[in-house]
């Protein structure tokens, strides 16, 4: 998973990532000639301590931020290479994220939120709606489509973010803690999810957390230490 072979072996390939931070005046390795392979339906967790750079290396794997060098190619394409409105329409069609705060719009209904990124992709808002309605009912939430997401429980909300980030069918789903912010029982029902999807969809699944259990489900759990990834399970 983190040897160097050939990028098109893979869907996902990065070479050489490097990212640094500057704080006060100190220049900061956070990521360092660091190496990762991801291939067609793979769950992978990243694991560790706080402060380590894996929320940063799940940014610059789903092209939320660029690396200061490295490339990172997606079915042998150098993503990076990509203009931004190029990239931005990459990101909406192959990627879907999901995060520790949903980030969804409280005044919208759950299928409003849902819709947006088909919207933006070019649907009709028909076609945007029908396909929300799909997905939302497979998250559970055939009885919420139309109450507004702040009227919403906790682990309601990150069902309709996980809808959200899955309308388009992306090929990757890049998760930064999904559950940090729920019960006990809502994080096993949204552990359960993700992985019915990643297995019905054949989307790869790249999930950071702090949650053991959810990391011991995934096929592989990689660390960072010193900047690059190092397996630990």
């Amino acid at each position: 998973m983190v040897n160097s072979d050939s990028v098109s072996d893979h869907l996902i390939a990065a070479r050489d990532i490097r990212k640094n931070f500057d704080n006060a005046g100190a220049r900061i390795e956070i990521l360092k000639d660091l190496y990762f392979n991801l291939d067609i339906g793979e769950t992978i967790a990243v694991v560790g301590a706080s402060g380590i750079g894996k929320s940063t290396l799940l940014h610059i794997l789903g092209t939320l931020d660029r690396p200061d060098s490295g490339n990172l190619f997606f079915k042998g394409d150098d993503v990076f290479l990509f203009d931004n409105d190029k990239l931005a329409r990459f990101r909406n069609e192959f990627v879907g994220f999901v995060f520790q705060f949903h980030h969804l719009l409280p005044e919208f209904s759950a299928i409003e939120n849902t819709m947006m990124p088909a919207l933006i992709k070019g649907l009709s808002k028909d076609n945007s709606s029908k396909a929300a309605e799909e997905i939302l009912v497979r998250v559970g939430l055939r009885d919420r489509l139309f109450y507004r997401v702040g009227k919403l429980s906790g682990g309601e909300q990150q069902r309709v973010a996980l809808a959200r980030a899955l309308i388009l069918r992306p090929a990757i789903l890049f998760a930064d803690e999904p559950t940090g912010n729920l019960d006990k029982k809502n994080s096993e029902q949204v552990h359960e999810l993700l992985l019915e999807l990643n297995k019905e969809l054949r989307m790869a699944l790249v999930v950071v957390t702090h949650n053991l259990k959810l990391a011991s489900c995934m096929s592989q759990s990689l660390t960072i230490i010193n900047g690059k990834l190092v397996k630990t399970r």
